[in-house]
């Protein structure tokens, strides 16, 4: 079958292209998803996404490389696998990044990607709560929700000690600047996900140039004779099939799916696709390479008040719990459990924040038996989590063989750059800083975990390495330049010497944004779209 535009993944980049392309009725839309529909209710609720977790089903849970860096431990790399992609699975905290992100993607040789220029976009996207504002949309798709005023007490502890210590408060990490202490904003809708698939996609399914094609693996992309793309070849229900784009074929399969495809298909390094046995349609080194993450660690703590931690461990409490969020749609389930933290510099002579924290008034730990499932701690506790805004390590992504249904070898390189060995220790600081506090001290029985024993530099990097793990934020892989031996695409987001051809996604980033990166990968699919109906024009 022939379309005008192939989409590939129905993820939070996915979703947005395929309304944007098909809301004029010019265009013909085809979208394919590798996973199946999001309609359970665990989708609909926020605190569902422990249920995502291991679910072989909605999630491609690879795992990367052993890290030399981190005691050769292979870190889990959940990715969503199901309309939404990762937004369907995520953790829905909305933070845009750093004005200075995208000013660097701009300086980078990307014009019109500077964060004036981006600006719109975001505030397209989004109706926030609080109204349309210099920095805010008021009547987007994607809904944003404010946790200020619903969180834990205990939460509340810890913004008074960031205040006592003098660090700087912000009541909108969306807003004018980034830096200090607050509550983060989630992409929720009276209480339900608010994510592309729900917001944009689902109603769009109804018009008639738009069709969706669930449970279909892309193997590879087609090529003309002179190479320009043609089209996918897929798998479904176990039959090949072949699409055909008469205008492009655009790749939103995210930072692992779209360098995953593109190598696939011939297109990236020459040596490393001979070595597999595949023929070179065009050496682009840079697919695959560039990978980013923030990877991050917890300190946990046991509290002298109760915590999340009575609420959910224990069969009445989550009763009790669903029972508020079935009557009034409010409630812990109706938020994410990172319900404060914030952006600081580790340091008195960084430019910017380089430290992000997650404060949780529920500590659990991430168990090593997908059967096992998400469990609190047994005791009242809290947990601080930490991670690089901006770390400089770069790691990779390439395929280990021309089977399409084979799991790529995932590098990322974790501390493999001095620095973000550093901003382990000041985060590691800053975190036990706010701790000893007044505020936070007062409700706090101990440090269960590093515990104050380890208290040399040396003692919290090896914490760090033993015990960290990504926090899921992989981007940079097909990133975004002028030159196509160091990126992949341009500045419109078109593959460098590939006609036909684009990617929009978190694979574009040319470096990671400061925080959650979620709302940059919606934006980067609505501006994306514009550009490729600019071009259709």
């Amino acid at each position: 079958m022939t379309y005008d535009y192939i989409i590939v993944g129905a993820g939070s980049a996915g979703c947005i292209l395929a309304s944007r392309l098909s809301e004029n009725g010019k265009h013909t839309v085809l979208v394919v998803e590798a996973g199946g529909n999001d309609n359970s209710f665990w989708f609909k609720i926020p605190v569902g996404y422990a249920r995502s977790y291991y679910n072989p089903r909605v999630n491609w849970m690879y795992n990367s490389e052993p890290e030399a860096e981190l005691k050769g431990r292979n870190i889990y790399v959940p990715r969503g696998k199901v309309q939404g992609g990762s937004g369907s699975i995520n953790a829905m905290i909305f933070v845009r990044g750093a004005r200075e992100d995208f000013d660097d993607w701009a300086r980078a040789g990307n014009p019109g990607w500077t964060y004036e220029e981006v600006l719109p976009y975001f505030r397209k996207l989004e109706t926030h709560a609080n109204g349309a504002s210099s920095w805010h949309g008021g009547d987007g798709p994607i809904h944003i929700t404010p946790m200020r005023g619903m969180t834990h007490r205990i939460t509340d502890a810890f913004l008074e000690s960031c205040r006592t210590l003098g660090l700087p408060m912000n009541a909108d990490f969306n807003g004018a600047d980034i830096e200090g202490a607050g509550v983060y904003d989630v992409n929720t809708n009276r209480g339900q996900r608010s994510h592309s698939s729900a917001e944009y996609l689902r109603p769009a399914l109804g018009r008639a140039n738009l069709t969706i094609e669930r449970n279909t693996q892309v193997e590879r992309l087609t090529f003309a004779v002179d190479g320009r793309i043609t089209g996918i070849e897929v798998r479904q229900d176990g039959q090949k099939r072949t699409f055909i784009a008469r205008r492009e074929v655009i790749l939103a399969a995210g930072a692992v799916g779209s360098p995953q495809i593109m190598q696939l298909s011939g297109l990236g390094d020459g040596d490393m696709l001979k070595s597999v046995g595949l023929d070179v349609r065009r050496h682009l080194p840079a697919v695959g390479r560039n990978m980013q993450d923030h990877l991050c660690a917890s300190y946990y703590y046991r509290a002298t008040i109760p915590t999340l931690n009575d609420e959910f461990g224990s069969l009445f409490g989550q009763a009790k719990l669903g029972l508020q969020y079935l009557l009034t749609g409010k409630g812990p389930f109706a938020m994410s459990v990172n319900q404060a933290g914030g952006f600081f510099r580790g340091a008195e002579d960084e430019a910017q924040p380089n430290i992000q924290l997650y404060f949780n008034p529920l500590s659990y730990r991430i168990p090593k038996d997908p059967k096992a499932g998400l469990k609190p701690e047994p005791y009242p506790g809290y947990l601080i989590c930490f991670n690089s805004c901006r770390p400089a390590s770069r790691g990779n992504i390439t395929i280990t063989s021309a089977d399409p249904l084979a799991a790529p070898a995932i590098h990322p390189n974790y501390l493999s750059a001095n620095k973000d060995v550093e901003e382990v220790v000041q985060g590691s600081r800053l975190v036990r800083k706010i701790a000893a506090a007044a505020a936070l001290f007062s409700v706090t029985a101990e440090e269960v975990s590093p515990g104050p024993d380890l208290n040399s530099d040396e003692a919290l990097i090896d914490y760090f390495r033993e015990n960290s793990g990504s926090i899921y934020h992989l981007c940079g892989t097909c990133a975004m330049g002028p030159d196509h031996e160091t990126s992949v695409v341009d500045a419109r987001l078109k593959v460098h010497g590939v006609e036909g051809l684009r990617i929009v996604d978190a694979s574009i980033f040319p470096n990671i944004t400061a925080g959650n990166i979620n709302a940059p990968t919606m934006m980067v699919a609505e501006k994306g779209a514009d550009l490729i109906l600019e071009d259709a024009a």
